[in-house]
Parts: C-alpha cells; structure tokens; sequence
C-alpha cells in the first residue's frame, strides 16, 4: 500500500475511522510512534502522519508535513463503456485505473440490460483501494449517460471501436473512445456513427466487451 486514503488529510490531527483502523492496526499491526502516509484524492499532496495514541478502537494522529507528489499517467484517456453486467465492469475497474484511464462514461445502449444499475458508491471505493495499491494520485471520473446519442453528443469525436477496415495500431494517438456491450451495436445505434471514426482490431475474434476496453487502452498507451 503506497497511501492511506482519508478525507481528513491535511488536518493538523486527525482520527482514524473504524475500517482504517482495523486495517492499520489490526492487519498491519502498525505501532504507536510510526510514520504514515495519506491522502484525501482532491489535491495532489501526500501528509505524512506520525501515531501519537493507539487505543482499542481508534487512534490519534498529527500531522508532521506535506508535499505535492502528482503520480499519474502521461496521457489522459476517456472511455465510454457500454453497460454490461456491474460484476464485470468491478473486476476490470482496477485494471483501467492501474493504466491510468482518466474518465469512464457508461452508456446505456441498446443492448445494454436496463436491470443492470451502476453503484456508484461502491466503484468509489474500488477506485480508491485500487489507488492506494498503485498510488495514483487522483481519482477517476465517472458519469452515467442514459443513450448512445447523449455519449455522441458530448464527445463527437470519440473513436468507436466496432468491426471495421479501419484497425487500430499501436500507439495511435486518439483521447476517447467507446466499446459497446455484449452482442455489440444495434443497427439504429451504427447508423449514428461517423464511419470515419469506427475501428476494429486486426483479430478476427470476437472479444469481450472488457478484453475490447482493457486491450485498446494497452494500443493507445
């Protein structure tokens, strides 16, 4: 772990919740007395605590200093990701952050399940422990949109990843794109395409809706 997260770093003291304290303490087993490293993911410092009290059930720490430490990729890099099942998208989570995705916009296409609902809440949190492994400074944006025509109206430019002539290199040089969900694209949704911004893989396989994601990333890095 590279980082603590806490909302409170960057106050002068400070106590630890319930679920960091178990982690400090009881799995770490951290003493009284040793330096820890925080960050509160809305600027780009790392506070360095020292524990001056440990009790059963919580602890007491103050801040000793602070400096900027910005860790995050060259490249910014948006995807939008058409909705697939939510157990899906939180195992490839931690993998897009790790490579320094930017954003993720997920899109309710037309093939997208309507029961599938994004718990915002929860992918905060994988995020966030996925950042304290790889000590990314920042935290990935997330939007929902509900169509395919929102996604195209706010990023009109975005590389659409489909099967095509056209095929991706590695790379190439594009800051956006958008993988649709299992069984692809409706044929109303690719009449809405700028054929000039579709591409495909040179692999003939169909791949997983994540494979597509995770796999342009790698080309576009």
């Amino acid at each position: 772990m590279q980082f603590i997260y806490s909302k409170d770093a960057k106050n002068s003291t400070m106590n630890l919740s319930v679920r960091e304290y178990a982690h400090i303490f009881k799995v770490r087993r951290v003493k009284n007395g040793k330096i820890l490293f925080f960050r509160n993911m809305e600027d780009d410092y790392i506070y360095r605590y020292e524990i001056k009290n440990i009790d059963k059930k919580s602890a007491f720490l103050e801040l000793k200093d602070s400096k900027i430490l910005k860790i995050e990729a060259k490249k910014s890099l948006h995807i939008g990701w058409c909705v697939v099942d939510p157990k899906t998208i939180e195992k490839t989570l931690p993998f897009l952050n790790e490579l320094g995705v930017s954003k993720i916009s997920f899109v309710y296409c037309d093939f997208s399940q309507r029961n599938f609902k994004i718990d915002l809440e929860r992918i905060n949190r994988i995020l966030i422990n996925s950042c304290q492994q790889c000590g990314r400074s920042s935290l990935m944006q997330i939007e929902i949109l509900k169509n395919l025509q929102e996604f195209l109206k706010l990023y009109p430019d975005s590389k659409i990843i489909d099967f095509s002539e056209n095929k991706l290199e590695k790379n190439s040089d594009f800051d956006s794109f958008l993988v649709g969900c299992e069984g692809g694209f409706s044929k109303a949704e690719r009449a809405l395409f700028d054929k000039k911004n579709v591409v495909g893989f040179e692999n003939s396989m169909i791949l997983r809706s994540e494979t597509a994601v995770i796999s342009t990333v790698i080309l576009n890095s």
